[in-house]
């Protein structure tokens, strides 16, 4: 009985081919063949993205607890990826489905797949405030794309759906990052009032012991 067997020597090659042609790799993308080899892709590229994200615990933290959080980020990235894709593509396929789509799940999934090439990439750009912008709009791209040369969808179309959820999703971003830094900078504001209060306190204290040094509490008389 034959196997078949995981080619991961082709996973570069397929990752150099999403982001320089596009519309060729889709357009010639295999929509058959079992979830096996889009799923070791995708589990293949979340590994890449669990090593960048383990950079950013290196700054500013103890190198023993960073290289934790580094190690427990390459084993957990590539699980929650593999997880989420099936998700993922089953919100896709809903989606492809409304506006036109005859294809099945198996296909949607490996569009996704893919698309996840880019990802190491917008994890990058993800370390510059706003800079993952450029990601959502690329990633909007690729699923034009792919609507349009594997699902057979009208271009105009595709873009209004994903183009309007892309936008849903930026906001959505923007606001949770804005969020967060309100919070970082609350959070310095409150650090920086406890570092000046306590000088004062401290000086209290100093003239409080002073006081009782001059005034030395008397003894009760009998």
């Amino acid at each position: 009985m034959e196997t078949s067997q995981i080619n991961l020597a082709v996973i570069p090659d397929q990752v150099i081919k999403v982001i320089t042609t596009p519309v060729a790799f889709f357009r010639s993308m295999s929509k058959t063949g079992g979830l096996l080899d889009p799923l070791i892709f995708v589990i293949a590229i979340a590994v890449v993205n669990g090593l960048l994200q383990s950079l950013g615990f290196f700054i500013g933290v103890h190198p023993m607890f960073a290289a934790g959080m580094a190690f427990a980020s390459i084993i957990i990235v590539p699980i929650f990826a593999a997880i989420f894709s099936f998700i993922g593509a089953g919100i896709l396929y809903v989606i492809w489905k409304l506006i036109g789509s005859t294809q099945n799940y198996e296909t949607a999934y490996r569009c996704l797949a893919y698309v996840s090439a880019i990802t190491p990439i917008t994890t990058l750009l993800g370390f510059v405030p706003y800079l993952h912008l450029v990601g959502l709009v690329w990633m909007l791209y690729l699923l034009v794309i792919a609507s349009v040369e594997v699902h057979g969808i009208a271009a105009k179309a595709a873009w209004i759906v994903f183009g309007i959820l892309t936008a849903l999703l930026a906001l959505f971003q923007i606001s949770a990052y804005q969020a967060a830094r309100q919070m970082a900078q609350s959070g310095e504001a409150m650090q920086r009032n406890m570092s000046e209060f306590t000088p004062q306190m401290e000086q209290m204290q100093k003239q409080i012991e002073e006081e009782m040094k001059k005034h030395p509490p008397q003894p009760e008389r009998q």
